[in-house]
């Protein structure tokens, strides 16, 4: 089996996340031949210090709509830009919330009427530099985590944040149902959902079906976080044929999924998944009408803040142990991006506003999240993780092929990109129309003729750098 060279796998135990420092390089800024001071990059830009008196406008798109009015028992927007203008008096920053965000804003993205917005997941990297500036290149942000970059080492976009994938879940349901441990396999679990629904009155788990993006979070959980290995996703599942197939361990893609047809198949969920609230979610499960619900960090806060039980939302590693050990996957959030028609100043206040939420505010742990700088502290409730490693997929090197991408998008199933495929597994479990192994046998068969792809590709790659070659002799 061909496989790509093994790269350094990027472990994050928890850890790590505690002190490291995190300083800013640069000069000072240089005049230019009109003497003006010529802009600074993003990462010699010192918060506070540098540019105190630029004045602009600044329209910043956020999917965050429940932290963009003003709210006195929670952080929102509202508390950043407060601070931020205690340095920046004259850059005034008004937030605007889009509930669909990826779809509406990928069509809004041509028009003038936004400066950063929170780069849609539905974008490809070759379609940045028709909408977005360049931040800064890749090796200016050693201090950061989580970032990615095109061929160039051009960065366009900062994460806002980095999330833990785990399990949203109210304690106190979890303690009146009678559990005791927190569940670390696929059997634990479905036993924990059984004791809710037999002991309280409470949704064991709620699937947020209706909201399709929700469906979502069920991928991020099949790499690292169910195999313990962070080549897994771009260095061994690319080739093989069958990754959606059991294996003794109970570990990897299978049993993530196979825990949400189970929880279907057994009645371990709301009566009728297409009546689903996303909204109206978040409140249950802080009353107690929900027991868990599968969702990234991020999610947290707007749990918490949904009603007065704060105190009774939790969040543990996925259900999937190797080798006795847990592993929770980490990844970054949406990536600020800045507007490529803006003006000059709009561009220069932007980088400085990003810069300022990324290191000098609380919103990443404000919000649940891991801070994208290296050494950030961890919010409270991701100290609950302290039996669990967190470590994220490993990149694909420079210049390397991206067998994983090739074969994900050449099956169709379009897994971390699309819902649709998680979405056949509720229908099948609800209608009895499909085995869940029947399922699995398809994704096999799909995944396993779209490896053609990767020798093609390689293929093609070989040709260009042989025809570079003869240019140059």
């Amino acid at each position: 089996m061909n496989k790509l060279k093994k790269y350094m796998a990027v472990v994050f135990a928890i850890t790590m996340f505690a002190g490291v420092s995190c300083g800013d390089t640069g000069d000072s800024g240089k005049e230019n031949s009109t003497g003006e001071q010529s802009a600074k990059g993003y990462a010699d830009i010192q918060i506070g210090t540098d540019y105190t008196d630029l004045s602009a406008d600044l329209t910043v798109m956020t999917c965050r709509t429940d932290i963009v009015a003003e709210n006195p028992d929670i952080r929102d927007y509202t508390d950043y830009v407060r601070e931020f203008n205690e340095m920046y008096p004259n850059i005034n920053v008004v937030f605007e919330g889009i509930t669909e965000y990826d779809v509406d804003m990928t069509t809004r993205l041509n028009s003038g009427t936004w400066d950063i917005c929170f780069i849609p997941s539905n974008l490809t990297m070759a379609e940045y530099p028709t909408y977005f500036e360049p931040v800064c290149q890749y090796s200016d942000l050693p201090n950061y985590n989580f970032v990615t970059h095109d061929e160039d080492g051009s960065v366009y976009g900062i994460p806002s944040s980095a999330n833990a994938q785990g399990v949203v879940y109210n304690k106190k349901v979890f303690e009146e149902a009678g559990i005791t441990e927190i569940p670390k396999t696929p059997d634990d679990f479905i036993d924990a959902l059984k004791a809710i629904k037999e002991n309280t009155d409470a949704i064991p788990l709620y699937t947020n079906y209706a909201a399709r993006w929700t469906m979502g979070a069920w991928d991020v959980y099949a790499f690292c976080g169910a195999t313990g290995d962070t080549e897994y996703m771009n260095f061994e599942m690319p080739y093989d044929p069958a990754p959606f197939t059991q294996n003794e361990e109970r570990t990897g893609p299978y049993e993530v999924y196979n825990i949400l047809y189970r929880a279907v198949d057994e009645g371990l969920v709301e009566d009728d998944p297409t009546t689903t609230n996303w909204e109206l979610c978040k409140a249950d499960i802080n009353n107690g009408k929900i027991g868990c619900m599968m969702l990234g960090s991020w999610a947290i806060p707007q749990m918490q803040g949904a009603g007065e039980n704060s105190d009774d939302i939790g969040y543990m590693p996925f259900p999937i142990s190797v080798d006795g050990v847990q592993y929770a996957t980490t990844v970054g959030d949406y990536a600020y991006g800045i507007n490529i028609k803006g003006t000059d100043d709009e561009k220069l206040a932007s980088k400085i506003f990003i810069k300022f939420m990324v290191e000098n505010s609380s919103y990443s742990k404000d919000q649940g999240g891991i801070s994208v700088v290296k050494g950030g502290e961890l919010p409270d409730v991701l100290l609950d993780f302290k039996d669990a490693e967190l470590i994220m997929d490993s990149p694909v090197p420079d210049g390397e092929t991206n067998a994983y991408a090739i074969v994900n998008e050449g099956s169709g199933l379009m897994l971390q990109s699309d819902s649709e495929h998680v979405i056949r597994i509720v229908d099948a479990a609800m209608s009895g129309d499909e085995t869940f192994d029947d399922i699995m046998a398809d994704w096999n068969e799909k995944w396993a003729a779209a490896q053609e792809g990767i020798t093609s590709d390689a293929d093609a790659d070989t040709g260009a750098e042989e025809k570079e070659d003869d240019t140059t002799e």
